[in-house]
């Protein structure tokens, strides 16, 4: 379904954006919590540099914000509307979906950044 060469296949595989062809990331897997964010320095492929310049992911903040605010909004919206829970229950409900998405936000954010910079390029070879 996802087809090599698209943003939304980088950002869920965590591939690199410019050849798609390596993770980014040490440990594949986001619940290795120790290991959720170590990322390679270059990309072996393509060579890619991914901290483009000093603290480039801090901006990848503002891309986790906007996630967490949207899970937050479905997650109230099934719990309320949905399953007709009173306010309370819809409460635990956000904090809830907040705490069991937060490594996989935490990824996303990082990779839905990076491809906000970066476009696939199926050329690029390391030289």
């Amino acid at each position: 379904m996802l087809k090599k060469g698209s943003k939304l296949y980088s950002i869920l595989t965590g591939t690199c954006p410019k050849c798609q062809n390596e993770s980014m990331y040490l440990d594949k897997n986001p619940l290795h919590f120790n290991k959720i964010l170590k990322m390679h320095e270059n990309c072996s492929h393509c060579g890619l540099r991914y901290q483009i310049e000093p603290s480039f992911f801090y901006g990848a903040m503002y891309v986790s914000y906007g996630l967490n605010v949207a899970i937050g909004i479905a997650a109230f919206i099934i719990s309320f509307v949905f399953f007709d829970s009173n306010l309370k229950v819809a409460f635990v409900a956000i904090i809830a979906s907040l705490i069991l998405s937060f490594p996989f936000v935490l990824r996303w954010s990082r990779n839905i950044y990076i491809n906000m910079f970066v476009s696939y390029d199926p050329e690029n070879k390391l030289k």
